[in-house]
């Protein structure tokens, strides 16, 4: 089954950071997804299933706490990995993310290497 890989973020520049970090996946066949929004974040999760999403906390419509914590706590969906990425770093932020059920907490600006490794790791890719 493809593995797929949902980057989440309002702001276009960053979403094609992410895919350019992770574009060397796509040799393994990785599939890339990507949403503006949180409302279109849950869509593309409920009916892709992706193994991954990269989810911005601050956007507009739904935000990614909010996302989570749907995909998690309501949908039942364990299976799909959240890395919540954020500007805010505080400890409180952290705990929220954990709360929602986010499996991976990431403060911007992250470190590109970090985020291919974490992308292997979860996709099982050596």
């Amino acid at each position: 089954m493809q593995q797929k890989i949902l980057i989440v973020d309002d702001e276009a520049h960053i979403r094609m950071l992410i895919e350019q970090t992770l574009e060397e996946l796509e040799d393994e066949g990785v599939e890339f997804l990507t949403a503006e929004n949180g409302e279109i974040a849950l869509e593309i999760i409920k009916e892709e299933k992706p193994n991954l999403v990269f989810l911005d906390v601050m956007m507009p419509k739904m935000n990614g706490m909010e996302v989570c914590r749907r995909v998690k706590k309501e949908l039942g969906m364990e299976a799909v990995y959240i890395v919540l990425l954020t500007a805010k770093g505080q400890e409180l932020d952290r705990l929220k993310g954990q709360e929602v059920g986010a499996d991976v907490y990431m403060t911007k600006p992250f470190d590109p290497e970090v985020i291919l490794n974490k992308a292997k790791e979860v996709l099982g890719i050596a």
